[in-house]
Parts: structure tokens; C-alpha cells; sequence
């Protein structure tokens, strides 16, 4: 445990990218920090939907956070999930009932997925935010294929190879060029019984075009891109409900009930629900509306960065993006360490690098600011980025390798489906703690409920 007791203590809630910069940015600097998150890797989520198409490992996007921080002899990792932060004493509350005390807090829980008041759609249509959604994804997609290779009725296998992605951002549009590319590529001629070639894939987006953040030019290339790989882009649309049979898609007047048993969620965010216990203003999704130094209203010792920050610069809300968590992170620290030198805090200013989404493979759309590129060229750019974001050179060269694999191959080799097999019974695993809790054992074997 670091012994420098004395010094200001930081505590970071929060491992993803707003929360590992500033982690970073205090390393080695004369203040104890403490860093909490509820699993024990930062996971890179621009790439999230590669392991859910089975393009990229788990391993290959994320890395253990002791690994990245361990250098800082002044930082502390914790394993755990904070509930509830209370300011007057200056405590965080893990789950456990432990408390931990700090000077100055920085919260960087980020955002989850918003079902817009239909939570009972998540168990037919898991979102992509962590590693194990992202396996369970890849799960779904991949039994698919499995149980329409055994099926005789074609009702049902049509609607096994029916894959519907709900919301046309980065993330859906990103999903759905993957899944064409399976359908079309990957699997072709690997099945008997079926056709791969004939899967449907649907986006379906409330909007009036895909990537409605982007320029309108770029906007309609992506959607051009798709419609190239075969994928069936439904705009204006609303998905009213969900279930074990599908979707139902409402378009103006007409409704629709599409059979599908894999939908994937990718539409709408809904803040940590950490938030609420900070007792201060919250925007319609639950992110905290912070000052223009990135501290909550009222208390200049709580920052809040990244997706849960509602943040606006020039009359508009900054996206949720990496570039902006960590810019936001840094800038955090440099206000905290202003505020431990008896020095005036600075005005967060957002310098924006841009944004782009790939839809397949050599087709991808980049809003550099000063320059818009389609194609070949925003695909290697994204390329490019993306590598020098990842955290660690391990992690760089694994997707190097993998994504020329993929490319001159055009093979996914990240196919394997987990879970499927359970042993029929186990001990009680009690792991070392002061608790001595006990995990249960594992469930009787039994198909994966696919919902």
C-alpha cells in the first residue's frame, strides 16, 4: 500500500479512457491517488464491435489496468464498485459497504445503454459496452448460423439469419457493415444446409440518415457503403418493440414485425446511475451538468469527466467520444493540482480531432475538420488512428496482425462460441477475502438462451 499519507489524496472512479489519463497525468506527482473501477481492465470500446463480430480477442482491446498504471509508485488500484458518494463527508461507498475517503474526487463512470423506458427490451437486445456484452454478442450471431444449419423449417430459419442492429451511430453502423461482411464472406461456403450468403441484415435508425452527427455528404456515402454489403438500411423508423420473436418496426402509419432472434442495441445512452448520488443537476439522460471547469456546481473538489459529464462548448453538448474523455480527464487534474498550488482554475476547452466510422472492409467515412474522406483513404486513416490509440504495443502489433490476416484472408479467426458447455457440477469457489465469499457453482448443462 503507498505509505505518503500525507500528501492530497485523488480518488479516480472510473478505469476507461477519461479516468486512465488522469490516472496517468498524476503519476509520479506529489498526491496520493487511488484509482476504483469495477473490473480489472481498461477496455479500448472504439474497437468493442471487432469481438463482437469475432475480428478481435478480448485480449487483443483491453489490457489490465495494474499493468498500465504500475510504473506510478503514488497510484493504488482498487478492485470494486462504488454505489453512492457522499460529499459532506468525503466518502465513497463500495457495494461491499467499504468506504473510501478523499480530498479530491474525479467520477468518469461513463454512460450505459438507454432503452428509452423499455428496459424489457435488453434481454432480446443486449447493447456493446464491455467485453462480456461483446462475447454475448458474438455468441448470439455465431449460434445463429449453428442452429439454422440444423433447423428443417423455413420460417424459423429465416429468422434465425434475420440480424437486426437498432440505431445508425458509429457503433450500429459499424455492427452492421461486420455482420454483412460474416454473412457474405467469412461463412460462405462453410455451411451445407444453409446459405450464409442469404442472411438479412437490417439497421433500422429513428432518424432521417445514418451517422446524423456527420456531415450530410458523409452521412449518405456510409449509407451508400452499406447498401453495398447488402445491408438493409430502414431510416425514419422505430423500433416499438422487442422480444423472443423479433422486432416490431413502426415507419409513419405502417408497423411492421420483423422475425429475428439476434438484435443488437445500438441506439440512445443513459448515464451512470452513480450520478444521482452527487445530489446536483442532471441532463434528460442522467449525465451531470458541469461547470466550465469541469467540477460539479457547488463543490470545486468533485470533477466529473468524460460520458458523464454533460459539458457544452460553443451552444452544443461535446460528443461522447475518447478524444474528448481524455481531454476532459487531463484537464481535470491540471485544475486539482492548480487548486493544491493555490492556483486559479482554468475553462475546459474542447479541441475537437474529428470523427470517423468504418463500415467494411477498405470502406470507411472521416470528418478530419479541415478535410472529409470517404473509402480507401478514411479507411486506412481509421486504421491508423485507431492503432495509435490502442494502450500497448503488444495490443498494436496482435491487431496489426490480425486485421492483415483478415484482410488478405478475409477470415474472422475469433470464432469460437463460449458457455456452451458447463461442468454438471462443481465446489463453491471461495475467493481470499475478509468475507470469504463464496461464487455458486456453475448451472447443469443447457443450451444458451438466446432470447
Amino acid at each position: 500500500m503507498n505509505a505518503s499519507k500525507g500528501l492530497p489524496h485523488v480518488v479516480i472512479v472510473g478505469a476507461g479512457f477519461a479516468g486512465l489519463f488522469a490516472a496517468k497525468a498524476l503519476g509520479n506527482t506529489p498526491v496520493r491517488v487511488t484509482i476504483i473501477d469495477r473490473t480489472n481492465h481498461h477496455t479500448f470500446q472504439p474497437l468493442l464491435y471487432q469481438v463482437a463480430t469475432a475480428g478481435l480477442n478480448p485480449a487483443d482491446i483491453a489490457v489490465p489496468i495494474r499493468k498500465v498504471l504500475r510504473r506510478f509508485e503514488n497510484i493504488t488500484v482498487l478492485l470494486g464498485d462504488v454505489r453512492s458518494i457522499d460529499r459532506k463527508s468525503r466518502k465513497l461507498f463500495l457495494e461491499d459497504g467499504d468506504a473510501v475517503g478523499y480530498d479530491y474526487l474525479i467520477v468518469a463512470t461513463g454512460a450505459t445503454h438507454a432503452y428509452f423506458g423499455h428496459n424489457e427490451f435488453a434481454p432480446f437486445a443486449p447493447g456493446l459496452k464491455t467485453v462480456d456484452e461483446g462475447l454475448l454478442i458474438r455468441q448470439r450471431i455465431f449460434l445463429a448460423y449453428e442452429e439454422a444449419e440444423r433447423e428443417t423449417d423455413e420460417a424459423r430459419i429465416k429468422a434465425l439469419l434475420t440480424f437486426v442492429v437498432v440505431g445508425a451511430g458509429a457503433t450500429g453502423v459499424e455492427m452492421a457493415g461486420a455482420l454483412a461482411e460474416i454473412s457474405r464472406e467469412t461463412l460462405a461456403n462453410e455451411f451445407r444446409n444453409i446459405d450464409p450468403e442469404k442472411a438479412r441484415i437490417l439497421l433500422v435508425e429513428g432518424g432521417d440518415r445514418v451517422l446524423g452527427s456527420y456531415p450530410g455528404e458523409l452521412s449518405e456515402k456510409a449509407r451508400e457503403s452499406l447498401e453495398k454489403l447488402g445491408v438493409e438500411v430502414r431510416l425514419s423508423s422505430r423500433v416499438t418493440n422487442v422480444n423472443a420473436d423479433g422486432v416490431t418496426v413502426k415507419q409513419g402509419d405502417r408497423e411492421e414485425q420483423i422475425p429475428s432472434r439476434t438484435v443488437v442495441w445500438a441506439a440512445g445512452i443513459a448515464a451512470s446511475p452513480l450520478a444521482k448520488t452527487l445530489e446536483v443537476p442532471l441532463d434528460k439522460v442522467g449525465r451531470v451538468v458541469v461547470t466550465p471547469e469541469l467540477s460539479i456546481p457547488g463543490d470545486e473538489r468533485v470533477y466529473v469527466v468524460g460520458d458523464l459529464a454533460h459539458f457544452e462548448q460553443d451552444g452544443q453538448p461535446i460528443p461522447g467520444m475518447c478524444p474528448p474523455a481524455i481531454q476532459g480527464g487531463r484537464h481535470a487534474v491540471k485544475n486539482i493540482q492548480a487548486q493544491i498550488a493555490g492556483r486559479p482554475r482554468k475553462t475546459f476547452r474542447y479541441q475537437h480531432k474529428g470523427s470517423m466510422a468504418t463500415i467494411g472492409r477498405a470502406a470507411a467515412v472521416a470528418d478530419l475538420g479541415v478535410t472529409k474522406l470517404s473509402g480507401y483513404l478514411a479507411w486506412l486513416a481509421w486504421l491508423v488512428i485507431h492503432l495509435m490509440m490502442l494502450i500497448g504495443f503488444k495490443n498494436r502489433l496482435l491487431v496489426v496482425l490480425q486485421w492483415a490476416w483478415s484482410y488478405f484472408s478475409y477470415d474472422r479467426g475469433s470464432r469460437l462460441i463460449h458457455g456452451m458447455i458447463l461442468p454438471e457440477a462443481a465446489e463453491p469457489l471461495v475467493l481470499p477475502s475478509k468475507r470469504g465469499a463464496a461464487l455458486p457453482a456453475p448451472l447443469a448443462p443447457r443450451a444458451v438462451d438466446r432470447g
